[in-house]
């Protein structure tokens, strides 16, 4: 009798690690990919401007926000031949690589919204490729590193990037808010990714955010914040039913006072497309930079 029940146990326990599954799961959950993000002073908000319309650009910009660009170059900065004007504006509010094609753009470049740092690019693709992202671009060298782009669920490109020299750049004196428009039918699996390769979490989502905000006033919409190492990004679930210029802006920046810095900008030839309103706490506009760059700007209230 009692090897009967000793046998029993052993299977009951053998039974017990088949069901379980491999160490590496638990509860059915994959184990976590690495963590490659390197801060939010790293991940550069990508302009293309028209080559005419570049050096006005990073003017306005610098006079907008302060801080410092490199020199103008010249590059091949995509895997097939072209030729690109490009510069890395360092702002206190956020960072921006500006391009200015001399050649026609090839697919998919234009349509990424950001430059992510990354520790290890193997590393980096392959865990995109596990937290759901599809490789658009596979990696490439550039002429300081390797990128590649990424397109998670709902159709947010991103570019990945790592340099052969590792660049040091100042700490930001507040992280900008990627803003990401997403429809419903995919917000959840795009939220559910990104999290899980930024090792980032949702500090806030309301159900029921002002609907001024995207420029339908009365109604209300869902709006899910998230903040990782990459920095901080903005997830608007919409139906799609966006006025001009909502959609278009692809970072929102914030700044120590709205007024002033709205000043800066239209001395600097910046036009005003939403003036200033109050929602969540803060007091926000949408301009437009020349060569056409939409940017959110905000400010917060006490």
């Amino acid at each position: 009798m009692r090897k009967t029940v000793m046998r029993k146990t052993r299977l009951l326990a053998l039974c017990g690690l088949l069901l379980a599954g491999p160490a590496t799961a638990v509860f059915g959950q994959p184990a976590p990919t690495p963590a490659v993000a390197v801060g939010p002073q790293y991940d550069t908000t990508h302009v293309y401007v028209a080559a005419a319309d570049f050096d006005r650009f990073v003017a306005s910009l610098l006079a907008t926000f302060g801080g410092t660009a490199t020199k103008e170059g010249v590059f091949q900065v995509t895997p097939t031949p072209s030729q690109t004007m490009s510069q890395l504006v360092l702002t206190p509010v956020g960072s921006v690589s500006v391009f200015g094609f001399k050649t026609p753009v090839p697919y998919p470049f234009g349509a990424e919204r950001t430059g992510y740092l990354v520790t290890d690019m193997n590393l980096a693709v392959q865990a995109a490729r596990d937290d759901g992202a599809d490789v658009m671009v596979s990696t490439f060298p550039d002429p300081i590193g390797r990128d590649a782009i990424v397109q998670w669920p709902g159709g947010v490109n991103m570019q990945l990037y790592w340099h052969t020299t590792a660049p040091n750049y100042p700490a930001l004196a507040t992280v900008p808010e990627n803003r990401l428009y997403v429809s419903s039918d995919r917000a959840d699996a795009f939220i559910r990714d990104f999290i899980a390769f930024s090792h980032g979490e949702v500090t806030s989502d309301d159900a029921a955010a002002p609907g001024v905000e995207i420029g339908r006033a009365g109604e209300t919409y869902r709006r899910v914040r998230i903040t990782s190492t990459f920095g901080k990004a903005v997830v608007i679930v919409t139906d799609g039913h966006l006025p001009w210029p909502y959609g278009r802006e692809l970072t929102g920046y914030e700044v120590p006072h709205l007024p002033a810095t709205l000043a800066r900008a239209t001395a600097a030839g910046a036009l005003v497309l939403v003036q200033p309103y109050a929602s969540d706490h803060r007091d926000a506009a949408i301009i437009q930079f020349p060569g056409g760059y939409v940017a959110e700007i905000h400010a917060a209230r006490p």
